[in-house]
Parts: structure tokens; sequence; C-alpha cells
């Protein structure tokens, strides 16, 4: 129905399809996505996936390649590609969220890096915190457990029946609250520092009207600031293997519906 019937080879309109979904995840998922990665390798990756999902023998593309319910099965391939690499992308927000908010209490807020990852300019602090992220989540597996769910997103959500419940949907959309609470958990021992330091500068400002606040607090941010880093980089180690481990699980909930 409404379908021109053009001819093509079966398998390779198979592959096509199901690079849909893996290349829509890559384009939404942390590290795959970045900016960095050459297209070519994208697509390479994306091929090469879709051929081990190919033998799980689940995906039967549509029989007409110019058909209204084909074009509805390629929209809905994408957004199940683009959910699963989203829940992972809001995850990896916390870092930035974490360095805002610790920068502008030390005062290097003003400090600037061009971010490789997403193309942009991000605090240098929220750059070095995302590149520790992705460290762990790499030592972790996590870039092959989210090729893993991908390939299980086909049993779980086969192509013609991939539309995502009103449900998922509303979850995947309130995960978006979890990016600003893991950033504030994770500038939570540096930040709280910070704000004694703060507390003992204001109490000085008002017993001392004269004292220079800004030859004096400034320098005692920055060193106070530097120094908590430096004592709280394993607690915020062991909390961003929380943030992976939290991101993968919800991956699976939100939008396989696993258990």
């Amino acid at each position: 129905m409404f379908g021109f019937g053009l001819a093509i080879e079966p398998q390779l309109w198979a592959l096509l399809f199901t690079m849909l979904r893996v290349g829509a995840a890559f384009v939404a998922a942390p590290v795959f996505g970045a900016v960095a990665v050459p297209l070519p390798v994208r697509i390479s990756l994306a091929g090469a996936i879709s051929v081990l999902a190919l033998n799980t023998g689940t995906i039967t593309p549509p029989t007409e390649v110019f058909a209204l319910a084909t074009f509805v099965a390629v929209i809905a391939e994408v957004l199940v590609g683009v959910a699963l690499g989203l829940v992972l992308q809001v995850a990896f927000a916390a870092p930035f969220v974490a360095g805002e908010l610790i920068g502008t209490s030390m005062g290097i807020g003003f400090a600037q890096a061009v971010d490789p990852l997403n193309g942009r300019s991000t605090p240098a602090l929220g750059q070095f915190l995302s590149i520790l992220l992705t460290l762990l989540f790499l030592s972790v597996d996590g870039h092959l457990v989210l090729v893993e769910l991908i390939v299980k997103s086909y049993e779980a959500l086969p192509p013609g029946q991939a539309w995502l419940s009103p449900e998922r949907l509303r979850g995947i959309a309130f995960f978006g609250g979890y990016a600003m609470l893991a950033g504030l958990l994770l500038a939570l021992p540096v930040g709280f520092l910070l704000l004694c330091l703060n507390l003992v500068v204001g109490m000085l400002s008002r017993s001392a009207p004269a004292l220079n606040l800004f030859a004096v607090g400034l320098p005692a941010s920055l060193l106070v600031g530097v120094v908590a880093l430096f004592l709280a980089m394993p607690a915020m180690g062991d909390y961003m293997l929380v943030i992976v481990h939290e991101a993968i699980e919800m991956t699976g909930k939100l939008v396989l519906a696993q258990p």
C-alpha cells in the first residue's frame, strides 16, 4: 500500500535498515558520538555491529522500500536508537554541572577550553571531570555494554513494533533531572569546603571592613579548591563509577523495559 516496489538486494536492504537504529544510537551516545570520531569510523562501526545484529534472526525489514509503512518503521528505528544513546548522554552531563559549580566557587569559572567531544567551549574543570568519566566508562567496558543493549533491543523492540510507549518516553524525559542531581552530588565534597570558606571570609569582612576581600578571598578559594579536589578525587572517582553503572542500568530499564 502506497509503495513503489523498488527492487533492491534483500540482504543489502536488511543491512541498511539495521544500521538505522545502530547509527542513531552512536550519534546520540557519548564516546561514539564525539566530534573527534570521524564519520567513516562511525559508519564502519555501525555496519559491523549491524552484521552481528542480523545474525540474531529477529530482524525482518519491510519488503517495499518506498512505502508508507517503511517510512514509519524508519522513524521508529531512529527513535529507539536515539533513546538508547540519549540516556547515557544525559548521565555524561553530570561532570559539566559539577565543574560549573566547583569552578564558579573557586573563581576559575572563566577558564574555558575547547571540548573535543562536543565541539564547543566548556569549563576546563568540567572537561577534566568529563574525560575522567569517559575513561571510567571505557574501563568498565561500557561501550561493549552499549553494543550489547543495541543488539538486545531487536528482541525487546523488534522492527515493526519499535514504538516506545508514553510511559517510557516520560521516564526518559524525567531522567534528565538525574544529570543535575548527579552533578550536585559529585560537586558536594569540594563545594561544601568552599562554602565553609566563603562563610569564614564573610565573617572576616564583617569584623574587618577594611580587609580587601579580592586580595584574600580569591587566592584562598583557589588554594582550598585545589586541595579539596586532591583530597576528594578518590571519592569523586567512586561516584563517577556509580554514575556509569546507573546510566547503563537505566538505559536497559527505560528503553528496553528490562527488570
